[in-house]
């Protein structure tokens, strides 16, 4: 089921158990709990889901993170977000994203654009490359 955490102001949403477990990641790093509220849409139509991202922002949610840029979660946080035009949405989240937004020194919006470009950053193809010994 579906659960909101905490009262931070950014929330963290996804399928299954992903916004849990990535937040569980921060949360070992940082060792702060403070940081971020969690929901899954498990169990949940589309409209209750939105109903919950809604509740969320009521709540003081300002930045929702979500996992899949096409998904059924962020397409919930959309809706939401249309009615809400001080709610910024980002998609595609990963690890380095939420590391970079938890020790970010700004807030919401701003915090939320460097933790992207940080998280784009991050990402790298290797490649095994043979040695001539």
């Amino acid at each position: 089921m579906s659960e909101l955490t905490g009262r931070a102001t950014a929330l963290v949403i996804g399928h299954q158990d992903f916004a849990a477990g990535i937040v569980s990641a921060v949360t070992a790093i940082t060792g702060r709990t403070d940081l971020f509220r969690t929901m899954s849409n498990y169990g949940l139509d589309t409209r209750a889901t939105e109903a919950m991202v809604r509740d969320a922002i009521a709540d003081g949610v300002t930045v929702i993170f979500s996992d899949l840029p096409a998904g059924s979660t962020t397409m919930a946080a959309r809706r939401a977000q249309r009615d809400n035009p001080g709610v910024t949405v980002v998609t595609g989240v990963s690890l380095p994203v939420l590391l970079d937004y938890a020790f970010a020194t700004g807030t919401g919006e701003d915090a939320a654009d460097v933790a992207v470009a940080k998280g784009r950053a991050a990402m790298m193809v290797t490649r095994s490359s043979a040695r001539a010994d």
